[in-house]
């Protein structure tokens, strides 16, 4: 790098191109790149229940209750935790009716207690809403007639994906751990592999972008 008086020597004939390069510094802005994901909200139906129900229901103190202090803490303000229960319990609805048609009416205990464990751990990490999004534009794709993949990579080992028929790969039976997929030691976004076919892919996009 040249010192700034080889630079001045250098642009001696134009030395106003070293004054705009200072204004193109000055204007330069700060910012950090470690922000968390800007999450939707995904649009749950009214019938099913609204926020300003769960603002009338739920105090802090029963959010904490619920989600622990240091889940509450991690979360955000009231009105993020109020989202993210609601979020959560719409969630739990659809994955209670996802298993019943997966494993049968009354449910395996097993079952039970597996789909348990992972929607607490969803709930408690704050990402019933990317479930929702991801559920929401699979069953989109597959009603306009495109073809989606099985599921792959850590994804498979979550009984919460397959039951919204995120997968199509029944963890309890083959084993997979949920762990691998989420783990809430090491809070990071979800990641789920999906393989829709080349013709339908463009229309999955299309459709997540005017939703």
């Amino acid at each position: 790098l040249k010192t700034r008086e080889e630079m001045r020597r250098l642009f001696a004939d134009v030395p106003e191109a070293l004054e705009n390069t200072q204004k193109i510094v000055d204007e330069v802005e700060e910012y950090k790149l470690d922000s968390p994901p800007v999450m939707p909200e995904f649009p749950i139906p009214a019938e099913f229940s609204t926020i300003d129900e769960y603002r009338q229901k739920y105090s802090k103190d029963l959010l904490v209750e619920e989600l622990g202090e240091t889940a509450y803490r991690r979360l955000g303000n009231l009105e993020k935790v109020l989202r993210v229960k609601l979020e959560a319990d719409y969630l739990h609805y659809l994955v209670t009716e996802g298993a019943k048609e997966r494993y049968g009416d009354p449910l395996p205990e097993e079952v039970i207690e597996r789909n348990g464990f992972e929607l607490k751990t969803i709930k408690t990490m704050g990402f019933p809403g990317y479930f929702l999004i991801v559920w929401d534009f699979i069953k989109a794709a597959r009603e306009m007639g495109v073809s989606v993949g099985p599921g792959r990579g850590s994804a498979a080992g979550s009984s919460v994906a397959y039951c919204l028929k995120i997968t199509d790969i029944d963890p309890i039976k083959y084993d997979l751990l949920f762990e691998r997929f989420l783990n809430p030691n090491r809070i990071s976004m979800p990641d789920i592999d999906i393989d829709f076919d080349e013709d339908g892919r463009d229309k999955v996009l299309r459709y997540v972008v005017d939703k």
